[in-house]
């Protein structure tokens, strides 16, 4: 009678099965524009890029590689003519906590650290320097389908330390995201 029943439970169970598929993705890989304020010395606005590639361990919690590039021409004193060549590249690591609430809507938060490397030339002269780099930040995705969504926004306060001097800057970046695999 005991076998009868737990035969009876499982097949009673197998068609419900199919309505609780698992809707998280297992990878998600972001590239968009990004815009870049960097502070010390001096104030520079940069444009350029991020993208990001992120593992998804269960539905809430994973594990992201984060990159990007940021360049400009700043002008020198104000006058409008740009003299130095920018440009800053991070490639940070850590991990991510989403909330999934909502099937449209994704907020996410994320702590990284890694490398930030950044120059400057002029005049064929050029500095540069490797430094220590963590972004604490977060964003929201919204969904256009089953493998795709926007990037609403994600913003981030990097800070780096270049030249043992320490920056406190924003990035934001805006863009697409691929979903694989569910």
């Amino acid at each position: 009678m005991r076998k009868l029943f737990l035969l009876a439970v499982t097949a009673a169970a197998i068609p419900w099965s199919a309505f609780a598929q698992e809707t998280t993705p297992k990878a998600e890989v972001f590239g968009g524009y990004s815009y870049f304020r960097a502070t010390d010395p001096a104030t520079i606005n940069l444009n350029g890029w991020n993208g990001s590639i992120t593992g998804n361990l269960n539905d809430w919690f994973g594990v992201v590689g984060d990159f990007s590039g940021h360049y400009g021409s700043p002008s020198i004193f104000g006058f409008g003519i740009p003299l130095v060549d920018v440009n800053q590249h991070s490639f940070l690591f850590g991990p991510r906590i989403s909330y999934r609430g909502n099937d449209t809507v994704t907020p996410f938060g994320h702590f990284l650290v890694g490398v930030s490397r950044a120059s400057a030339g002029a005049f064929n002269l050029s500095l540069s320097d490797t430094a220590l780099a963590a972004a604490l930040g977060g964003g929201v995705d919204i969904k256009l389908n089953d493998s795709m969504a926007i990037r609403a926004v994600q913003a981030d306060y990097l800070m780096t330390r270049f030249m043992d001097q320490r920056q406190d800057n924003l990035r934001l970046s805006f863009g697409v995201v691929f979903r694989f695999g569910k």
